[in-house]
């Protein structure tokens, strides 16, 4: 009795640590970044069409990254695996609509009525690639791995990352006739994409409404990569919530035996979602290359990391959490770039991907487990 009253009273005096160690950090957070965040606003109002102008880059660039970490939750949502090899699959999918770009002889003279069916194909094509080669990656890789102990398929995917990397590097040696040089002569240099999306501000008609102070842009480079990402996001979404081949998805990703139990082929619903994954990093790698206009072996690891930032960030294994985290990541970026430094984005994006941490530890919709791939 006298042990129990002495735990019930040494109870009482505990102090809440990990809420005091919260808030603390809160406190440091506001404090130290006070003074600059005052100042990043008073830049906003002093200039709200660059800041709209910061709000698309970071739109165009929130879409695409959700693509790929999209890949990233499906995955994660069902056999829990952190596939670090996805962000190289993006790369390759960039690499593979490069070389059919050049195939077909695409360039920025190629008449609009020829091009356009030709990039729809090309964008076809490089998902249907992606896909495939996630997929077989699933298959030798992985699948072998699924009852190991964790680390095993987690080092795996290391492994297969490093292999598509080098991939990626020697298909820059690739100078074959039929690729019209677009590999250039360099194997380790950026390869170019032509032009093949106008650069036309789809704004300025406002110009003669507003007069020659309005300066904003939107091109219709911005509005392909923002509604092509978009229309694939509901065309996932809908698939995994109200198709039959979803609902085993989201069984399989609830409870693998029990689905397997009730007559679900898991290793047909897995395979499916690497399927899936592979096909948006392989839209991604395309849309990414038209707009930027270059690729190089090594952009799967920028672009990979930081789509997995915005999987966690929103709650890996979320569908909608990845789309949230997808924006949110290149909203930050673009805002950081203008308004701090480029070489402070970093810093700044996982400084607050912590800070939200700490308070949600599974991520900003990680709890809707409704939502679970």
């Amino acid at each position: 009795m006298a042990t129990k009253a002495i735990e019930s009273n040494y109870q009482k005096r505990a102090l809440p640590w990990a809420t005091i160690g919260k808030i603390a950090l809160l406190l440091f957070f506001i404090l130290f970044l006070a003074v600059p965040t005052y100042n990043i606003l008073l830049q906003m109002i002093a200039n709200p069409q660059l800041l709209l102008r910061q709000l698309i880059i970071g739109l165009t660039n929130g879409a695409y990254i959700a693509l790929i970490a999209l890949g990233y939750t499906l995955v994660y949502g069902i056999v829990e695996l952190i596939n670090f090899a996805h962000g190289d699959v993006y790369m390759l999918g960039a690499f593979f609509s490069l070389s059919l770009v050049g195939l077909f002889h695409l360039n920025e003279d190629t008449p609009m009525g020829v091009r356009i069916p030709l990039i729809l194909l090309i964008l076809f094509l490089t998902m249907f690639a992606t896909a495939m080669l996630n997929a077989f990656i699933e298959r030798f890789a992985y699948r072998r791995l699924r009852n190991a102990p964790k680390l095993a398929p987690l080092i795996s995917a290391l492994g297969v990352s490093f292999v598509l990397q080098n991939v990626g590097l020697l298909w820059g040696y690739l100078r074959l006739p039929a690729f019209n040089g677009v590999m250039g002569t360099n194997a380790v240099a950026p390869k170019s994409f032509p032009g093949l999306l106008p650069n036309t501000n789809v704004l300025a008609p406002l110009q003669d409404v507003f007069g020659k102070g309005f300066t904003l842009r939107l091109s219709v480079r911005d509005l392909v990569v923002i509604i092509v990402s978009v229309v694939l996001l509901i065309a996932l979404y809908l698939f995994v919530q109200r198709t039959k081949i979803g609902k085993a998805m989201r069984a399989t990703a609830q409870d693998r035996d029990a689905a397997a139990l009730m007559g679900i082929d898991v290793n047909r619903t897995i395979s499916l979602a690497f399927l899936l994954g592979g096909a948006l990093a392989g839209a991604a790698g395309f849309l990414v290359g038209m707009y930027n206009g270059t690729v190089v072996y090594t952009n799967g690891f920028t672009a990979g990391l930081r789509s997995f930032t915005a999987a966690v960030l929103g709650g890996i294994g979320n569908i909608m959490g990845a789309m949230l985290g997808g924006l949110l990541i290149g909203l930050i970026s673009a805002l950081s770039d203008q308004y701090i430094s480029a070489k402070w984005t970093n810093a700044v994006v996982f400084g607050l991907l912590v800070l939200i941490l700490v308070f949600r530890p599974t991520g900003l919709l990680g709890d809707d487990v409704q939502q679970k791939a």
